[in-house]
């Protein structure tokens, strides 16, 4: 689509990724990746002791599933862009855990999509990730995109 086109779509859901399973072999290997080895996310015997029932997933590793999961979305895409880079985050809010095993997917709201030269947009967009069978999702958040075109 072209940005314009994409433009006329602020206010509205764009799109919903696939479901995705939370592996504890993912999780473990993002606690390689940053060195975060809290015992709630990687030694499934102690958290079976606390509130979680059992190991959850790190919230930034949820939060850095958005790349995966909007190449496996539904989510409209900009035509002959060069190049895309995070800008970053007007908000961030991990609102429930995501259990180890557990299916995330995400949704996207269009906030903003605007020119800020000519060949480059900023795009904002209201990220949720869904847990499925949970009422209350694993994080909110306000991301911002530059394309290059």
């Amino acid at each position: 689509m072209s940005p314009q086109d994409i433009q006329a779509k602020t206010g509205e859901n764009i799109g919903t990724s696939e479901w995705t399973v939370m592996s504890q072999e993912r999780i473990n290997q993002f606690a390689e990746a940053t060195g975060d080895h809290q015992f709630i996310h990687v030694d499934e015997e102690k958290a079976k002791m606390t509130p979680f029932g059992g190991t959850i997933a790190h919230g930034f590793l949820t939060l850095s599933m958005i790349p995966y999961l909007t190449a496996n979305s539904d989510v409209p895409r900009v035509d002959g862009i060069k190049m895309a880079v995070n800008y970053g985050g007007n908000k961030t809010r991990f609102i429930s855990p995501v259990r180890s095993g557990k299916r995330i997917r995400g949704h996207w709201k269009l906030l903003e999509m605007n020119e800020k030269r000519p060949g480059q947009w900023q795009q904002t967009v209201e990220i949720t990730i869904e847990i499925e069978g949970e009422d209350k999702p694993a994080l909110i958040c306000e991301w911002m995109t530059q394309f290059f075109l």
